[in-house]
């Protein structure tokens, strides 16, 4: 994968994606029959209402930050009759303050437990208290922790420290949170996110993102640990039996990569039956976030073809936002792309998106 220095490769076929040109039949078959649904006046509503098809539906969301989590605040909201479990990535976790900061795995949580702050992280009107103690004593406290988020990361590391895998942590902490659909971490094994910018050097992946707020041309990516690391319990299990794979609208290489990079997580996706990828994207480019930069800097192109390059051979479906619609024609072999309004906030807006989810869960169920 150009610009990407791990203990994995991707390679990229050039031949498979290609702006100009007709879909393929497989491509073309299965856009059109969820048109087809779409002209033939299916209720929404409906299609979220559990029946004896769709019951025991099991789905899993590989997930970053705020738009893994937004994702999963829209299946757990939309379809609570579901088996839902996130497996979340753990490349941005590390030590700050003397704590153990898991923020894409607390940010999940946070919004599914319906306290999660304005900006998508954190928690609503927590306090400062402990953050601004520490700038009076000279510490450097760009990375922000509120009170009670703090609390969480002392409990963590406590945790950790006697013994309970990272796993354990973040059950016991949704448990207490009422969080309702499993939240696993993709490993309990470290693994580290490590960003080389324009002059050579190599950032811890909070440096980049928070410090430097991610400013910064990506040349390459490391995800350092992962050639070792193993899924976590459950996750593994969990993939097998679900009826989907959904690859959130994260950013692909910085949140959703490190989990691909764990070899048996990568072999469990490639194996499975539906694989479905929600673009990050609206009208080619991110909302928020340097997704679009970092994936043209990484050689990805723009666009949905970035999204297609990054997953290179995994999907078996892209959900488009409508604003992309024009790219359900894009050629591509094996995946098949269709354009629903992809914006998860408010979440009353996602019920086209999950709907489509749900029927393309079912498709794959049946054949």
């Amino acid at each position: 994968m150009t610009g990407v220095t791990a203990s994995y490769t991707w390679a990229l076929t050039a031949s498979r994606v290609s702006v100009s040109g007709t879909p393929d039949s497989a491509t073309t078959t299965a856009t059109t029959r969820l048109a087809n649904r779409g002209s033939e006046g299916d209720d929404i509503m409906a299609i979220l209402e559990p029946t004896a098809e769709n019951r025991n539906l099991s789905l899993v969301a590989l997930c970053g930050g705020v738009g893994g989590a937004r994702l999963m605040r829209a299946l757990d909201q939309l379809i609570p009759w579901a088996a839902l479990t996130a497996v979340i990535n753990v490349g941005d976790d590390e030590t700050r303050y003397g704590v153990y900061v898991a923020a894409d795995i607390d940010t999940v949580l946070y919004t599914l437990a319906d306290i999660v702050g304005s900006r998508g992280w954190g928690i609503d009107g927590d306090a400062t208290t402990i953050m601004n103690t520490l700038s009076r004593l000279g510490v450097d406290t760009t990375f922000h922790l509120g009170d009670r988020d703090f609390a969480h990361c002392l409990w963590r590391t406590q945790q950790l420290t006697e013994g309970s895998p990272l796993s354990v942590t973040a059950s016991r902490l949704a448990t207490a949170l009422g969080v309702r659909p499993a939240v696993l971490p993709a490993s309990d094994d470290p693994i580290a996110t490590t960003v080389q910018i324009a002059d050579g050097s190599w950032l811890g992946f909070q440096q980049y993102f928070v410090e430097r707020a991610h400013r910064d041309e990506v040349r390459a990516l490391r995800y350092d640990g992962a050639d070792a690391a193993v899924a976590a319990p459950g996750v593994l299990d969990a993939i097998v039996e679900a009826d989907a794979v959904i690859v959130a609208p994260s950013n692909p290489p910085l949140s959703i990569w490190p989990m691909l990079a764990i070899p048996n997580i990568r072999s469990a996706i490639e194996a499975h039956r539906c694989v479905i990828a929600v673009s990050p994207l609206f009208s080619g480019k991110a909302l928020k976030g340097p997704a679009e930069q970092v994936l043209r800097s990484l050689g990805m192109g723009s666009g949905t073809d970035s999204i297609l390059a990054a997953y290179d051979s995994l999907l078996d479906y892209l959900i488009v936002d409508s604003s992309d619609s024009a790219d359900v024609t894009l050629s591509s072999t094996d995946v098949a792309i269709t354009a629903v309004d992809t914006r998860l906030t408010p979440v009353g807006r996602a019920h086209d998106l999950i709907a489509t989810i749900v029927r393309l869960a079912g498709d794959s169920d049946a054949t």
